[in-house]
């Protein structure tokens, strides 16, 4: 097949959604298949409108630039919410000759919404207040609405954004497909377990507010007042160290480090050189970097919240706490770090785990979707 996948983010390995459509594109390529990918900086270079309708102008070029050659791709993937011009052009003024339209999903832009408004109302966040959750309504989710409804097929990330897009969007059964993120296997390294406690954590992300970082933040305050030896490694936040050390007091800025960008060679030897991964995510897709530390047989805490709670099972393979919990999840940390034996069981499983879900694996799971969906135009052909 001839493949199109297109997705609104910068060209960048190290990003998230971007390293997404890297591997799955490659892994495809091993397959058979011809994989074009078309990032923000390919199609909009030049960027005309204000960056807020930006995430708009992209769909629209990518649908123009479709419509122009309508032949040349036997199925497109276009990543939510960056369909949605593609999916309505295709019924306001369909071309019998235009390819068949896949959306990709991370996670529920609904689920989003609210744990960012319980935020708000706690006084956690300044950038969702009501006038900024009328325009993700209108603007934003819109988006989404119409690129899921549009679609001919989907691929979600977690299972609870997969049920939703299935039941909200009326979609025939088999349409929308679970279709997990994957792990390189160069993250798949041996670890050498210490029988004494543990005391260099590790988070791995941006430095949002729907990543947890207040939470985290409490977390550590607590944990550095009971343990003089713990050391936080706050690393991909993209911030500068000032910004991000800000949410913690000054006498313990000492124990934390912050790097604020790593290539991507650079993050198994990051993961070995630490022993507990911590992830306090209010919501997610399905995350890479828990992924990652899973390879490497790093015990995590993380929250039972979309996008965790589907690679993570609590007390088997990491240990899962209530989100917007600073409390439970020090506590959490602090049984992982007395217990060698816990770390060595959770790490060991989480590594078993982890191999399930391995780009070439995942690969597998995506190519029968766009199938599906190229089979589906020859169907309407020969009608």
């Amino acid at each position: 097949m001839n493949i199109l996948i297109a997705i609104g983010v910068l060209r960048q390995r190290e990003a998230g959604a971007a390293g997404v459509v890297f591997n799955h594109a490659e892994q495809l390529e091993k397959l058979g298949h011809q994989v074009d990918c078309w990032f923000f900086d390919d199609i909009l270079p030049f960027p005309r409108w204000p960056a807020r309708f930006r995430d708009l102008e992209f769909a629209i070029a990518v649908s123009s630039r479709i419509r122009r050659q309508p032949r040349q791709y036997d199925v497109v993937n276009l990543h939510a919410p960056w369909g949605c011009v593609y999916g309505l052009s295709r019924k306001w003024f369909p071309i019998a000759e235009l390819p068949p339209y896949v959306f990709t999903m991370q996670g529920s832009e609904e689920r989003f919404a609210r744990a960012m408004k319980l935020e708000h109302q706690k006084g956690r966040t300044a950038n969702f207040a009501w006038k900024n959750r009328v325009w993700h309504r209108l603007y934003h989710q819109s988006m989404y609405d119409l690129s899921i409804s549009t679609a001919d097929y989907g691929a979600v990330a977690n299972r609870e954004g997969y049920v939703l897009s299935e039941l909200k969007y009326g979609h025939p059964p088999g349409r929308i497909w679970y279709v997990p993120n994957g792990v390189n296997e160069n993250f798949f390294l041996p670890r050498q377990f210490a029988d004494a406690p543990a005391n260099r954590l590790l988070y791995v992300g941006t430095w949002l507010d729907r990543k947890g970082i207040r939470y985290l933040a409490d977390a550590f305050v607590a944990l550095a007042a009971r343990s003089p030896e713990v050391h936080l490694t706050i690393a991909g936040c993209i911030l500068p160290e000032e910004q991000v050390k800000v949410y913690f007091p000054a006498e313990i800025h000492n124990r934390i480090s912050v790097l604020a960008f790593l290539a991507r060679d650079d993050m198994p030897a990051l993961y070995a050189a630490h022993d507990i991964f911590v992830f306090p995510s209010l919501v997610e897709g399905m995350p890479l970097t828990l992924l990652e530390a899973m390879a490497g047989a790093m015990p995590a805490v993380t929250t039972n919240a979309c996008g965790m709670s589907d690679l993570i099972e609590n007390d088997a393979n990491g240990l899962l706490v209530p989100a917007a919990d600073a409390a439970a999840l020090g506590n959490a940390i602090d049984r992982l770090r007395n217990s060698p034996e816990l770390r060595r069981a959770l790490g060991l499983r989480a590594q078993d785990s982890a191999r399930k879900y391995t780009w070439d694996l995942i690969a597998r799971q995506l190519e029968p979707v766009f199938r599906l969906a190229a089979d589906s135009r020859h169907r309407a052909r020969s009608l």
